[in-house]
């Protein structure tokens, strides 16, 4: 066997494992309780500019047309700009890629072509070479993509996610890859990072983390706090105070969801979303 063979062979069986393990806790989240004390939401983006922190945010659509959201639960935003300020006191800039997504936006974000396609080609690489069954690209798209509003955290107002840039040259500091990898180099502490990228995954986390969020083991730029997730990463019994909620911007008003363990976009879609992304791969070979 060769050393290429073997590391495709660690790759894939890492790559399984971590998915399995974001699964198990999918399923730990989906259990947890929720309280939801209804919390409105303030402005990132305000917030930044009013106590004179340089922060960016990302200019990109989140899927389609739709413009990213960069509001949070009131409470959370000004443990957002401590951590701004550390940055900008170590010469660096924090940048918000997301915060708050409607469960509309979450929807279509799973459907997005570049996301789900990247996650479609590793299951097929995961499965061999071979066009994988439905249900194992549903539970890879729960875990990489939250499919179901309990566990997505951006959609309880809860999320941030973050990149980081030098205030002195404007270059990333570089964690691996760019926001968003979907591979065997996404989870936070992946073995097939280097190590100075790893390091500097390791010195942002501490950063965010000193300001009451955690990280989702399973993306290195993703960190939340105060929702089911936060609690059981912390290993909080207390039921969390955010859950998956639907915002009115104009009256700053949440309303619970409704059905926060239904999938956003069940079996069937997923079915079909799998046969659209199969028929993109053949034009571009075609």
């Amino acid at each position: 066997m060769t050393n290429s063979t073997t590391d495709d062979a660690a790759r894939r069986a890492y790559w399984a494992e971590q998915m399995e393990l974001g699964y198990a806790l999918v399923q730990r989240i989906l259990a947890f309780e929720v309280l939801e004390c209804g919390e409105g939401f303030a402005s990132l983006r305000d917030a930044a500019e009013s106590a004179g922190i340089e922060m960016q945010f990302s200019d990109s659509k989140i899927a389609g047309e739709l413009e990213r959201v960069f509001f949070m639960r009131e409470s959370l935003v000004q443990d957002v700009m401590e951590v701004g300020r550390a940055m900008n006191d170590r010469g660096w800039i924090l940048k918000i890629e997301d915060a708050y997504r409607s469960l509309d936006m979450q929807g279509q974000l799973v459907r997005k072509p570049e996301l789900f396609d990247a996650i479609l080609r590793k299951c097929i690489w995961e499965y061999g070479g071979q066009i994988p069954p439905v249900e194992l690209v549903f539970r890879r798209a729960i875990v990489l993509i939250a499919n179901i509003p309990k566990i997505g955290t951006h959609m309880s107002g809860s999320a941030i996610d973050v990149s980081v840039y030098r205030r002195d040259d404007g270059t990333e500091v570089w964690r691996g890859n760019p926001y968003l990898e979907m591979s065997e180099r996404t989870p936070m502490r992946s073995p097939f990072v280097e190590a100075e990228a790893l390091n500097n995954r390791l010195d942002i986390t501490a950063m965010v983390e000193a300001h009451g969020f955690i990280h989702f083991p399973f993306e290195f730029w993703h960190f939340n706090q105060e929702d089911a997730m936060g609690h059981l990463l912390k290993g909080q019994p207390a039921p969390a105070r955010f859950g998956p909620v639907h915002w009115d911007p104009k009256a700053n008003r949440v309303t619970r969801c409704d059905d926060p363990l239904s999938p956003l976009n069940p079996l069937p879609v997923i079915q079909r979303e799998i046969a659209a992304a199969l028929q993109r791969a053949q034009r571009k070979l075609g």
